[in-house]
């Protein structure tokens, strides 16, 4: 998959004579292919190492058909990731079948999973596949897999070894092939020493593992994906034209995001409603400034360390091909020339500068 970066100029925040890429306000890194624009995925954005490995397996794993196991706290983009995955397979074309293992009681599980025929139980009117059976040719997606019961981890596995399906109240099995893609914000190591999940059923999901690190480790995503979100939600016609003032940046940075992206993205629908300004304050974030630390470089030293890495990023990715790298950041050439100055990278270029 092509890399891109995209960097868009600010005008707002142009000075009199000098023009620079302000990294900090308009910055997309997606290292992927983007999703369709009416699909979320915010979460997908990031330049920081551990997000940077997530991208690199999602490349590798998505061609094999081999089952994944997603392993994140809440609102990391578990199932994001999972449709990154879907999508880059080849079984894109079919169904991406979602069941949450923990919105559906006990009762019901097995039913919305295996499917029932007609009279199978009281309330079964009508016959009805079950999500496995909706997922053939596609990717089943187990969202919450920690919470399974038992009793259904053990068919669940008898599924994956036989491929086999039998709808409840039906003596006629059925070959199903989809792909499986499991998440859980449990530790399903310590669940097996405890008595709570499967050690075969385990090994089965998590042939590929992938960890989805927590927003706090991500630092050099945080205001990344803030100045991401804040302009999609805009897109959207969610509140007014607004930007970050300076001290909600650095409530931003400081801030611990228990609830992680999730919670960014909520955060910042809320302060562009209630923001009575056009630079969104801490106050309208619900982050408190007055614990915050100042921060140990000025934010315009931050802005050239980002861009700095910015730049360097699109010159190895295009081979220190000038017109490529403006053609990556969305600039011009001589804007590209300028930074390179700046930044005293003449060193680092090939002889194939255009």
């Amino acid at each position: 998959m092509p890399e891109r970066l995209r960097i868009y100029l600010n005008a707002t925040e142009e000075k009199e004579e000098e023009l620079y890429v302000d990294i900090l306000s308009h910055v997309e890194k997606v290292f992927f292919e983007p999703l369709k624009d009416d699909e979320p995925f915010e979460e997908l954005i990031g330049s920081s190492e551990k997000m940077l490995e997530v991208f690199s397996i999602i490349r590798k794993v998505a061609p094999v058909d081999v089952p994944v196991l997603i392993q994140g706290e809440t609102g990391t983009g578990k199932e994001l990731v999972a449709r990154a995955i879907h999508q880059r397979s080849p079984r894109s074309k079919k169904n991406f079948v979602v069941i949450n293992c923990a919105a559906i009681p006990e009762s019901l599980l097995e039913a919305e999973l295996f499917g029932y025929e007609r009279g199978a139980f009281t309330g079964a009117y009508y016959s009805r596949k079950g999500k496995i059976e909706e997922a053939h040719g596609g990717t089943l997606f187990l969202d919450e897999i920690g919470e399974m019961p038992l009793t259904l981890q053990a068919k669940l596995l008898r599924f994956i070894e036989d491929k086999v399906v039998e709808r409840i109240g039906s003596r006629n099995p059925k070959m199903i092939d989809c792909r499986i893609i499991a998440a859980t914000n449990r530790d399903l190591e310590k669940e097996i020493k405890e008595g709570r999940f499967r050690e075969d059923l385990y090994y089965r999901l998590s042939v590929i593992t992938i960890n989805l690190p927590p927003l706090r480790e991500r630092d050099k995503d945080k205001l990344l994906l803030a100045q991401y979100i804040l302009k999609k939600l805009q897109r959207e016609k969610i509140g007014s034209q607004k930007r970050l003032s300076p001290e909600a940046i650095q409530a931003i940075m400081e801030y611990h995001w228990p609830g992680n992206v999730r919670e960014m993205i909520n955060k910042i629908r809320k302060a562009l409603l209630v923001s009575e300004s056009d630079a969104i304050t801490p106050e309208d974030l619900s982050l408190n400034s007055g614990s915050l630390k100042p921060l140990k470089k000025g934010l315009k030293e931050e802005k050239l360390k980002v861009e700095k890495e910015a730049l360097l990023f699109a010159l190895e990715t295009s081979g220190y091909n000038i017109s490529r790298t403006a053609k990556l950041l969305g600039i011009s050439r001589p804007t590209v020339y300028s930074l390179i100055k700046r930044f005293g990278l003449n060193p680092l270029l090939t002889p194939h500068k255009s």
